[in-house]
């Protein structure tokens, strides 16, 4: 098979980046290149598969105009010398989005969209309005999204192609995902007692309040029960103020590192997603590849990731009584949750895994490479009228 060489360049989400460059690395036919931040990068780059040729750059501070445009600049160069048959972009930076694309626009463009639109008070995602992201979709020849509810929203709200939009699942992210087993499952507990973790980015359509409205019910049935809260976004002050009992939570109001976020989720009984506003989750793989079960709300791509009694539950969004209802049978029956954690590893390795990840994302390159190249072709030698390829 034909070499095909690819450039992946991203500015955000590295170590799902560093995982799906190593999983598409799998075809010795492909020559990858990776572009990514360099300090936020360092932590998974033991992952990295040995085939990924890595270029590291540093991305400047917000206001930094000038050196915004001397690293895209650089970033483009790079590219260019490399001269790839398809660059594959993680959605996402401002400054990338308006100058790089239009000057690699001799490359085929697939385009990753982990949210079809900013999330209700996500404050991170708004340094870049969204006409800039939907001016990108509009310029790519293919797009990956993580879930079919994801893929409506950007055919139906700008007018893609359906075909043009494929669902790729999200790699998994997290411990190393290995075969499921009994003696892998931790679930540990602090002091003994049931911990309920919320992980994440703390943002308006996390919808954390209604899980903390719910600690009420919880520990009225589970009295030892204690909500872990980690992750930084905006101002924890009115979560602070919602709570009824400070003493059934544990805060880690701040940057988690990896060392912390495992010991985290093997100490955790259960995983609880609250949102009120979904396109797919991160947390959901973590959570599986440490064999837990996982509540979460039924919004977005969620339900595609839950198999509700099988790896956990479903339950309406903005609900704390339906939330206390799932969560308590969990934590109340310690072979249930065993059972639904290790369904969940199951899960995440047959359908998440680098390998088969790589593999989908492989054969969209492919499709961009040979809709481009006709495409290409037509404008060259315009197809008479009345025939049909």
């Amino acid at each position: 098979m034909k070499e095909l060489k690819v450039a992946l360049v991203s500015f955000y989400f590295e170590e799902y980046c560093v995982r799906l460059a190593s999983g598409i690395a799998q075809d010795p036919s492909v020559r990858l290149h990776l572009f990514l931040p360099r300090t936020q990068a360092a932590p998974y780059l033991h992952l990295l598969d040995p085939a990924v040729e890595l270029h590291l750059f540093d991305t400047p501070r917000i206001r930094q105009t000038y050196r915004h445009l001397k690293m895209v600049g650089s970033l483009v160069r790079q590219i260019k010398a490399f001269a790839p048959d398809v660059v594959h972009f993680q959605l996402g930076h401002l400054t990338f989005n308006l100058l790089a694309i239009p000057l690699l626009g001799r490359h085929p463009l697939v385009l990753t969209v982990h949210d079809a639109s900013i999330h209700i008070g996500d404050g991170a995602s708004l340094r870049t309005p969204q006409w800039t992201h939907d001016w990108v979709c509009r310029k790519a020849r293919m797009t990956i999204v993580h879930a079919p509810q994801v893929k409506d929203s950007l055919v139906g709200r700008l007018g893609l192609a359906h075909e043009s939009v494929h669902v790729v699942p999200h790699v998994v992210i997290g411990q190393h995902a290995t075969a499921p087993t009994q003696e892998a499952q931790d679930d540990g507990t602090e002091n003994g007692d049931p911990l309920i973790l919320f992980f994440g980015r703390i943002w308006e359509y996390k919808g954390l309040e209604y899980l903390i409205r719910a600690e009420p019910l919880i520990t009225a049935k589970v009295p030892r029960a204690k909500i872990v809260i980690a992750g930084t976004g905006e101002d924890f002050d009115r979560y602070t103020r919602l709570m009824q009992n400070p003493d059934r939570f544990i805060l880690h109001n701040e940057y988690v590192s990896d060392e912390k976020r495992a010991a985290l989720f093997r100490q955790a009984s259960v995983v609880v997603l609250p949102y009120v506003e979904a396109s797919q989750s991160g947390v959901i793989p973590i959570a599986y590849s440490f064999q837990k079960p996982v509540v979460a709300t039924t919004v977005g791509g969620l339900p595609e990731m839950v198999d509700h009694g099988e790896t956990g539950y479903l339950v309406p969004p903005r609900d704390p009584q339906a939330l206390a209802d799932a969560v308590v049978p969990l934590l109340d029956d310690e072979q249930l949750r065993k059972r639904l954690g290790l369904n969940g590893a199951r899960k995440i390795n047959a359908e998440c895994s680098p390998e088969i990840v790589g593999e989908q994302t492989r054969h969209v390159y492919r499709q961009a490479l040979l809709e481009f190249q006709s495409t290409k072709g037509a404008d060259m030698y315009p197809v008479a009228s009345g025939t049909t390829e």
